[in-house]
């Protein structure tokens, strides 16, 4: 784990390139290229798939026995009013119905201590009112419209490298993005600043050097910072040898072939600058690609300095060399172009044993009288190139030159055939002679300062800022009508499926399936789905996905308090991470059901985290999937990530873990809470109670936070057994841990296994709750009133499938929200 900084100064003399840009920007997306964009198509699709209609219960009849006592036009509980509702116009306030039918189908409501109708009569209701609402929206279609969108950084960093086979690192290049209703690919909140346009540009310039080989790019300088939170006792990659130990490796694109310099600066005391362990001898290697370019030696006792050298001062050496040893860790090598793993880690002295690990203090508490036992690295800093000899033959350069000119004469046709098979890629549909021309223009000017491969550098620079690489551009077809609803196009069609399940641009197959129309085919569009769903490109989703569903980027910048968890850092950060990273790829990869995610005997484990969960017999950093006997540690919620980012840096949180429940697992988020509503110490007023529970049903007293925390506090204790962290625990200090709840219905529980089986029971809204996120990912909206049949069709196809990855994502792919589009309202005059 660390941070990359970088100084280097690349030369940016593309002015146009700058006012083209800033204009597209000014006013307004560039227009689609004649021909861009595909007829519209009858929005009768399987996406709307016949509703059976369901049994007819006396609806009247059911609202006034169970529903008209609180919501009627005295009390107007929750705002919502049933009394008197017209239940032969359901379709014409379809929002109250959708959530009417959500809180009757989770048991919600009525509330447990009111009359409830028996599960037969419940389940009539409730299949007739949701039956009513499909078939309205299949007469009344509302696919919702989607702005344009820009790439967010995830997805520029793969749109250049699957346009390029260039891997950048878009984190150092581009800013975070915001984040709506969980997801930063949301296309309202992805807005374009002049800020954010000089990103890009620089992006662009610095991108078209890197890809092309820009041989006038000077020494930068690179420094990756460690974090102090890191212990480097074992070996920190799996790529990094046997028998190392600290250190990192990195994955670094070298730009050109020459020279390169690493220096590398060890750790210090905390106190007096002193470096850690330095009366110890080390042996340090750097490697390329996994061979030794280097070892270098620093410490030891001095037995053969001078007494001046190792003079002493109280109990630790303090000559200058032992503050500034590591100046001389530095190594000059050779490097072609291209990506390459560099390595610095030191050589372990010996293998230890089996047996309980040594209690170390961590490396993040800051004890003035602590030392290190062991030597670490702070900082590795990367120079160059200098002397370069070339661009070399990489990836990127064979990507891009698909063709080289024989003489003068050859090198337009050339560069048009290079640009113009670019841009197919990166507009995601064919190029037109006005695109390319557009790029040409570009390359001129470069062939006048550079020669031919200068000139297709400045071309590459202008595509990348092209509205229409930048953006995804959904064009309504002239024969639409205002606030027409119609099929997208086959080409949209592909860019929705690809950022999707990649979060990139189409690639070939994909893109020749679109210009032909035939991927709208129901075979052809099954074909192509679970042809990505097979590619290594889809990790992405569940990544991307993944990660904001599940709040794993939170993981980051969580930070335990070191006196109640002294155990953690940023190891077991780490860790934790890539455990429910690889438990989400193996899910999706094998398509298991989905509520297999709750369940699940098995995770991935590397030593650190074996150790942690108490697991035995694993070893070494590499990550392998283990069978769990624990069935407390079953499916996602014994992650320690999950259990993490929902908890508070001294303790854990019923009310943060209840909260997240509902959320992400149940779709029943509460609502904001009330202002001025006192922290929970405050809360409980005078003497602190003994337990969690205690405290928390104090805090319950105050009427303003009842109605919300009744729902999730009972589900948070669900998880009680572990700690902040995700530690086993059956005490809280000098109290039993009482794990005992029940879900909104009023099923009862006790425990974390129990919880887990009493949500199987139900996965159904488990399942519901996954697809309506998956749909928001998928869309780049948020999910409405209006998606609800979709959502329910999604699953009515998945259920015979036992609701398998592949079942709902090609239900989502099916859906009419990902295949429609509304067309734009009406303008008066």
């Amino acid at each position: 784990m660390f941070r990359r900084s970088r100084v280097a100064s690349p030369a940016c003399n593309g002015a146009l390139l700058v006012a083209i840009a800033m204009l597209g920007a000014a006013v307004g997306l560039e227009a689609t290229a004649p021909g861009a964009q595909q007829p519209a198509q009858p929005h009768a699709t399987a996406a709307h798939a016949a509703v059976a209609a369901p049994e007819t219960p006396d609806a009247d009849a059911f609202l006034d026995r169970y529903c008209v006592a609180c919501h009627n036009e005295r009390l107007r509980t929750a705002s919502l009013v049933l009394e008197g509702r017209d239940v032969e116009r359901i379709g014409d306030d379809a929002e109250t119905w959708e959530k009417v039918a959500r809180k009757l189908r989770s048991g919600a409501m009525p509330p447990p201590e009111r009359r409830r109708p028996d599960p037969a009569a419940l389940d009539t209701f409730v299949g007739w009112l949701e039956g009513e609402l499909d078939r309205d929206a299949a007469a009344h279609p509302q696919p919702g419209r989607v702005a344009d969108h820009r790439l967010n950084r995830f997805e520029y960093g793969n749109a250049v490298r699957d346009l390029l086979d260039l891997e950048i690192d878009a984190a150092a290049l581009l800013p975070a993005d915001e984040s709506d209703h969980g997801f930063d690919n949301i296309a309202d909140v992805l807005s374009m600043s002049p800020t954010l346009l000089g990103r890009y540009l620089f992006a662009a310039r610095r991108i078209s050097q890197l890809a092309v080989g820009d041989p006038s790019i000077g020494p930068a300088v690179e420094t990756f910072d460690l974090s102090r939170g890191l212990r480097q006792d074992g070996r920190m990659h799996e790529d990094l040898p046997y028998g190392t130990r600290g250190g990192a490796l990195l994955r670094h694109y070298f730009p050109l072939d020459g020279d390169y310099v690493v220096k590398i600066r060890l750790g210090r005391n905390f106190t007096n600058s002193r470096i850690r362990a330095i009366d110890t001898r080390e042996e340090i290697d750097v490697l390329l690609d996994g061979a030794i370019v280097s070892r270098l030696t620093i410490g030891g006792e001095c037995a053969d300095s001078d007494d001046a050298h190792c003079a002493q001062s109280g109990i630790y050496r303090t000559s200058p060399y032992h503050l500034t040893a590591d100046d001389a860790l530095e190594v000059r090598f050779s490097a072609a172009a291209g990506m390459h793993d560099l390595g610095v880690a030191f050589v372990r002295k010996s293998v230890l044993t089996e047996g309980p690990a040594p209690t170390l203090l961590p490396p993040r508490h800051t004890s003035s009288t602590y030392e290190a036992p062991r030597m670490d690295v702070d900082t590795i800093r990367l120079e160059g190139p200098f002397d370069p000899t070339g661009p070399g033959d990489t990836a990127s350069r064979r990507r891009i030159f698909v063709c080289r000119p024989d003489g003068a004469a050859d090198e337009e046709p050339c560069a048009r055939h290079i640009l113009g098979a670019l841009a197919r890629r990166a507009y995601r549909r064919p190029a037109s002679d006005a695109d390319v021309d557009t790029l040409l223009a570009f390359y001129r000017s470069g062939r006048q300062e550079g020669g031919f491969e200068r000139g297709i550098q400045e071309a590459l620079a202008r595509l990348l800022v092209s509205p229409q690489f930048l953006f995804r551009i959904e064009r309504d077809p002239a024969s639409v009508p205002a606030d027409g609803v119609y099929a997208v196009g086959d080409l949209d069609l592909a860019s929705r499926l690809s950022f999707f399940l990649w979060s990139s641009i189409p690639d070939e197959e994909l893109l020749d399936a679109a210009t032909a129309g035939t991927l709208r085919d129901p075979d052809v569009l099954e074909a192509q789905v679970r042809r990505m769903l097979a590619d290594r490109r889809a990790a992405a989703l569940t990544r991307n996905f993944g990660g904001q569903w599940l709040h794993l980027r939170n993981l980051r910048a969580v930070d335990p308090d070191a006196s109640a968890y002294p155990e953690f850092d940023d190891n077991l950060r780490l860790a934790f991470e890539r455990e429910t990273e690889l438990f989400l790829e193996s899910q999706m990869r094998d398509d298991r059901p989905l509520a297999e995610l709750l369940t699940a005997r098995y995770t991935f484990l590397n030593e650190r985290l074996a150790r942690f969960y108490g697991v035995r017999s694993v070893y070494g950093a590499h990550f392998r999937r283990i069978p769990l006997t624990d069935p407390n540690r079953a499916g996602l919620l014994g992650h320690g990530s999950v259990l993490t980012v929902t908890s508070y840096a001294t303790r854990t949180s019923p009310v943060v873990r209840g909260k997240y429940l509902l959320d992400n697992i149940l779709g029943a988020p509460p609502p904001p809470p009330p202002p001025n509503v006192p922290p929970l110490e405050e809360a409980a007023g005078g003497e602190e109670p003994a337990s969690m529970r205690e405290l928390m049903a104090a805090h319950r007293r105050n009427a303003a936070c009842a109605t919300c925390h009744r729902r999730m506090d009972p589900l948070g204790f669900a998880l009680e057994n572990f700690d902040g962290i995700g530690r086993w625990r059956t005490m809280d200090g000098a109290t039993p841990i009482d794990a005992s709840g029940e879900l909104p219905d009023g099923t009862a529980f006790d425990g974390p296994a129990e919880f887990r089986a009493a949500l199987v029971e139900r996965r159904e809204e488990f399942v519901r709750t996954f697809t309506e996120k998956l749909l928001t990912y998928a869309l780049g909206r948020p999910v409405g009133h209006q998606d609800m049949p979709a959502v329910r069709a999604i699953l009515r196809a998945a259920e015979p499938d036992d609701y398998r990855w592949s079942s709902v994502i090609l239900g989502v792919v099916e859906s009419a929200p990902f295949q429609l589009r509304a067309a734009s309202p009406a303008v008066d005059d």
